[in-house]
């Protein structure tokens, strides 16, 4: 009977650490992506940081936001603001360009110097598990969304925690986000 009691125990416990390790990632800092030119970087390096991760594409008519996320970038990097770009081919085919092709548009048409990712599936059954995560109040703890549109912007605070999605059609320099970056308060539309 005792060692009934000890396989059960030690069922149960691997039961217990199975699960434990199936947990869906608690922050966005639980993440890691390759960069476009072919780093792996873990989104752990930007704790601490306010982070905007924004789905991007170099054919769609709000790709002029790269000029306004450099510019933002370049504004508050210094004060704890990162940009994380996804460049993504999930919206009538905006950004068919191989990982060199977007890295080379968008460095000589934008400047670009914020962490860029490799393309991804922002939507569908190929989603990554990042957007997953941003998408799923089951997986983020805060909210649902759905990716409607090219860039279309995800708010993280300093804790990795998702503060807000903001969609496509608000600059990522509105007054609001801009106050978000300065305060970490967010008027909410």
């Amino acid at each position: 009977m005792k060692n009934l009691k000890n396989i059960a125990a030690i069922l149960l416990g691997t039961l217990a650490v199975g699960s434990a390790s199936a947990q869906p990632a608690r922050s966005f800092y639980d993440f890691s992506i390759e960069t476009l030119d072919g780093r792996q970087v873990s989104l752990s390096t930007l704790r601490g940081k306010k982070v905007m991760a924004v789905n991007t594409a170099s054919k769609c008519g709000y790709t002029k936001q790269y000029a306004d996320l450099q510019s933002l970038y370049e504004r508050y990097s210094a004060h704890g603001f990162e940009v994380v770009g996804f460049p993504s081919n999930n919206f009538k085919n905006q950004e068919p360009g191989t990982n060199e092709e977007i890295a080379a548009f968008c460095s000589a048409n934008y400047g670009v110097t914020f962490l860029m990712s490799t393309k991804i599936d922002v939507t569908g059954e190929a989603q990554h598990p990042l957007y997953r995560w941003l998408t799923q109040k089951s997986e983020n703890g805060v909210m649902d969304s759905e990716v409607k549109w090219n860039f279309q912007k995800y708010l993280i605070d300093e804790a990795g925690k998702l503060v807000e999605v903001v969609y496509s059609k608000e600059k990522p320099d509105s007054d609001r986000i801009v106050e978000w970056i300065k305060s970490g308060q967010l008027k909410r539309e």
